[in-house]
């Protein structure tokens, strides 16, 4: 048995990513963090052994109470993905002084843990130099690209594998703590294999969350519900030893036609885990405040809510001046009032009821931009069996990349896909993107396409045994010219109990167009998905932090409560056929994380709808419908 401290452990390389920087000195960013490592034969000797260690503490001060009017907030040079802190157009608070109507609200999400089936597990060996690790991740290149650096190797001389993954939803987007500390552990094993599995509980503070928002919405418009102002300020937390700054106010830079627009955003810096990408981050929590906001402005101008939005449709993208690459908003709004019975629905709250129970419409508008990422190869061989093996470094946490890509592969060889043999998720296959931002599919689909031209090119439909071509996929011409984004429409109906306050989802669908769809069955299930995801969190989660201790108390199944069978009744998707010229040669945009992007504002909508409560602070519990 080992025990591995900050006194005897190995001395990082790079030190610059603190959250990865464990064991290198005493002190302690937030709890939860990594002291220290017991090395055993078997896990229960561990867990007894690191029962048995004894830490002292020299206490300090901590803060990990996030509020909007914290002291220490700021404002980060840009905000994820690479977008501006702060935008501004036109005088928008001239605009709000001026307006007929103004809808001035405030907008809570609360801390979300991304909680996949699978926990995050690392087995690292070390074989001479070269460190091999079988690891839960969405991107096997991206954990050598990162965690090379750190541990002072060559990337090289770094293995990466994990063909199969049990869920991410973006916690496994990048490296955690657990796996630098996986390899220094298996130095001291004697070449034995090592293997560290996060528990549940240590998923809450050492694998990512979704921070918490609070978003300051003003809308400003005159009394047919026109825009002339939209202003949201956005204030988030962020953990001390690094920073993640959410890009939650930049969908509201493209989504209606207002000529005068601000948006800001402002982190409260805390002694806290380190907040990280989840599913849809930025445009899921940002959805929820001003797609609320504009269900109050269409209510207070006497203007159903999908008129309101197709009044506010813009002509081109409002922030950059780009023609949208495809934009078709209003089609989805008419297509799902039209599917969901939309008509039915009664502009006065509390009018329709069913014995004890109040029942609501509502509906909110779904976006995510494209991206496609050209770091991408793929290789073809044409074996002696007459098969074809393809292969990339792409990863498949049960969104479908085994099935999808083996049809896109068989379709540009022109041969079935029984003769598709795929192989994915390893670092000794072609470079390969992380499986994050919806841009998967159309990102390895655009470098199996490229092989499969060079392949065919090259060899003809009949290849000689041994065969063999590589390629690189290309960057997207479009990406600049073009506003590339999914947009769709969510709609909900609830059922709330007048004496319990007791809600539930009786029917809920969304209408999504993502380009060319590659598999109906597939994405039919990841849209539903999403918008699973996207009732637990209109309904259920929220991970409570004790800032007496810098603690979620809530940190397992038992209390942090996620979507069951029983939680869902009536889900359906569906999507109107869209071949996007822009998006690349496959005509697909991403599909995995507009599901659940404004189905809680839907659902809060409806809720309204039901009972005349505006609850503009989420998760949407019982006690906040007794009345």
């Amino acid at each position: 048995m080992t025990v591995l401290t900050h006194f005897n452990a190995p001395k990082s390389a790079d030190t610059a990513d603190a959250e990865l920087a464990i064991l290198q000195d005493a002190n302690v960013g937030f709890r939860g963090q990594f002291i220290g490592a017991v090395l055993a034969r078997t896990p229960e000797i561990a867990r007894e052994a690191a029962a048995l260690v004894h830490v002292e503490y020299e206490p300090e001060e901590h803060d990990a109470r996030f509020r909007p009017d914290h002291p220490g907030l700021y404002a980060p040079e840009q905000v994820n993905a690479g977008f501006p802190t702060d935008t501004s157009s036109g005088d928008a608070d001239a605009a709000l002084a001026d307006a007929a109507v103004v809808v001035d609200q405030t907008y809570s999400t609360p801390p979300e843990h991304n909680n996949p089936m699978e926990p995050h597990t690392t087995v690292a060996q070390w074989v001479g130099r070269t460190l091999t690790l079988y690891d839960s991740t969405q991107g096997a290149h991206t954990v050598r690209q990162t965690g090379a650096p750190v541990l002072g190797l060559d990337p090289a001389d770094v293995h990466v594998i994990s063909p199969h993954v049990g869920g991410g939803f973006g916690s496994k987007g990048m490296p955690h703590a657990h796996v630098v500390l996986a390899a220094p552990a298996a130095k001291c094993s004697n070449g034995r294999p090592v293997k560290f599995a996060l528990t549940r509980q240590q998923m809450f503070s050492l694998a990512g969350y979704r921070t918490p928002t609070i978003a300051r919405v003003r809308l400003a418009a005159d009394d047919g519900g026109k825009l002339s102002a939209v202003v949201v300020d956005v204030v988030e937390q962020t953990s001390k030893i690094r920073e993640f700054a959410e890009q939650t106010a930049v969908p509201s830079r493209m989504m209606c036609a207002a000529p005068n627009r601000r948006t800001t955003h402002r982190l409260a810096p805390l002694d806290i885990p380190v907040p990280s990408w989840m599913r849809a981050p930025g445009e899921c929590p940002h959805m929820f405040g001003p797609e609320v906001a504009m269900d109050e402005l269409a209510q207070a101008c006497g203007v159903d809510p999908i008129e309101l939005r197709i009044r506010n449709e813009p002509g081109i993208d409002p922030e950059s001046g780009n023609r949208f690459g495809s934009r078709h908003l209003i089609n989805y709004l008419r297509a799902g009032a039209g599917r969901f019975g939309w008509e039915q629905r009664n502009p006065r709250p509390r009018a329709r009821t069913d014995k004890d129970w109040l029942i609501g419409m509502g509906v909110a508008a779904s976006t995510y931009p494209f991206r496609r990422q050209p770091a991408n190869a793929a290789s073809v061989a044409f074996g002696n069996d007459g098969i074809y093996t393809v292969q990339i470094g792409a990863a498949d946490i049960g969104t479908g990349t085994w099935t999808v890509q083996t049809q896109i592969a068989a379709d540009a060889l022109q041969v079935p896909v029984e003769r598709i043999h795929l192989e994915i998720g390893d670092t000794a296959l072609p470079q390969a993107s992380v499986a994050g931002g919806s841009t998967g599919t159309a990102s390895w689909g655009a470098a199996i396409l490229a092989v499969a031209g060079a392949f065919r090119a090259q060899f003809g439909s009949n290849p000689v045994r041994g065969a063999r071509a590589q390629a690189q996929g290309s960057a997207n011409p479009d990406q600049e010219k073009f506003a590339l984004h999914s947009f769709g429409a969510q709609f909900a109906q609830v059922r709330i109990n007048a004496d319990t306050g007791e809600i539930r989802v009786s029917r809920m669908l969304g209408v999504f167009s993502a380009g060319r769809i590659i598999n109906p069955r597939t994405a039919r299930s990841r849209f539903i998905g999403g918008m699973t995801m996207g009732i637990g969190m209109a309904l259920h989660e929220n991970s409570v932090m004790d800032p007496r201790f810098g603690i979620i108390v809530n940190h397992d199944f038992a209390e942090y409560h996620i979507p069951t069978n029983a939680d869902i009744e009536d889900a359906d998707a569906i999507w109107l056929e869209d071949h996007d010229e822009h998006a690349g040669p496959l005509g697909a945009r991403g599909i995995g994380e507009i599901g659940i992007v404004g189905a809680a504002a839907a659902i809060a909508n409806a809720a309204y709808n039901a009972t005349g409560l505006r609850i503009r602070d989420l998760p949407l519990t019982a006690d906040k419908f007794l009345f």
